[in-house]
């Protein structure tokens, strides 16, 4: 299959993670304090609200926006003033792609890149983590980043959850982790709290409830 370019709908989240991430408030100063890549986060609802503390009502079918991080984010300079007037004429999209997967309100589904590399949510088949990366680096041209949840006692594999992006500081694409780099765990907090770097082996891409 011939790679596609990145939809409108990537470029529109990347643009609404801009919007509302700190990474503009972090140090460029020189030194371990530098950032160095920006790191945007989509997950997909049916893992993440399984170990959700309050659970997860409705939770949407299809990858939505968990967050841009930059990967100094610690340091982020959180006095940095946020005016939620400047993105009001922002809001039908982000309600489409980066919903409050704890309440969401009723919209449609959006036709993903997994979907077009034929990844599609199973309810007995099972992918292979190599497979999937292999896609994804085929049709960005970079290696992604994939987490998963483990299993727990009594389940047999681990679940697809998060596809990390990651971009340089000029918003070109670039590979989330470069040789010498550590792998990382996962980026943000609640309920990807509980998600880790992919295994490689097999991996269950849970159909929405």
């Amino acid at each position: 299959m011939k790679p596609a370019a990145p939809g409108r709908a990537l470029l529109c989240a990347l643009g609404l993670a801009l919007c509302l991430s700190c990474a503009h408030g972090l140090p460029r100063s020189s030194g371990s304090q530098e950032w160095k890549k920006l790191i945007m986060v989509h997950h997909w609802p049916a893992t993440v609200c399984k170990r959700a503390e309050d659970g997860c009502r409705e939770p949407p079918d299809y990858w939505t926006i968990h967050g841009l991080w930059a990967d100094k984010a610690d340091m982020c300079n959180r006095s940095w003033p946020f005016k939620l007037d400047e993105i009001k004429d922002l809001m039908p999209d982000m309600k489409m792609y980066w919903p409050d997967v704890l309440h969401p309100s009723p919209n449609s589904s959006y036709l993903c890149m997994l979907q077009k590399l034929g990844v599609l949510p199973s309810g007995g088949n099972y992918y292979q983590v190599s497979d999937i990366k292999d896609a994804l680096a085929g049709l960005y041209g970079v290696a992604p980043k994939i987490q998963c949840l483990p299993p727990e006692q009594g389940e047999e594999v681990q679940l697809l959850g998060q596809i990390e992006l990651c971009f340089t500081k000029d918003l070109q694409l670039r590979n989330c982790t470069e040789p010498g780099e550590p792998a990382g765990g996962a980026w943000g907090a609640g309920l990807a709290q509980d998600l880790e770097v992919c295994k490689d082996g097999p991996v269950f891409y849970p159909p929405p409830p």
